[in-house]
């Protein structure tokens, strides 16, 4: 797969989220960090009532659910605003699943791609190579 020079990044878990650019061509992709806007991360699923032992998810999970949405209300800005035009995005299969529920159709027009994995820690390298070998 050809990675157009521009394209953003999205890599993100439950507590992290990075935002490499490719600088280079579209078949020597050069990964550059860009700034990352701060989240606002308000919601904790608000309407679900937590009970022990009964199969509500605790604190953790509402809190790293929450960073999903957080990031996904942020690339729908961004691609409704028209600064994201090509967008590969790369998450836990958790965060996955919740930022898919919320992808604006300008989000969708913008997507080359969205992989369930989990690449936080990975090197620029290793995002390319992996997204890549997914087409």
């Amino acid at each position: 797969m050809l990675l157009p020079k521009g394209t953003v990044f999205a890599v993100v878990d439950g507590e992290q989220f990075k935002l490499p650019r490719n600088e280079g061509t579209e078949g020597d992709p050069d990964l550059k960090g860009m700034v990352v806007p701060e989240l606002e991360e308000t919601n904790m699923s608000s309407g679900i009532r937590r009970i022990p032992n009964t199969g509500n998810p605790g604190d953790d999970q509402l809190e790293e659910d929450a960073h999903a949405i957080a990031v996904t209300d942020c690339l729908n800005s961004q691609t409704i605003a028209d600064k994201l035009d090509k967008l590969v995005i790369i998450a836990d299969p958790r965060s996955l699943g919740e930022m898919r529920k919320r992808y604006h159709v300008k989000l969708k027009d913008a997507l080359i791609c969205d992989l369930d994995r989990t690449m936080t820690n990975a090197t620029s390298e290793e995002i390319v190579k992996v997204v890549r070998a997914a087409s």
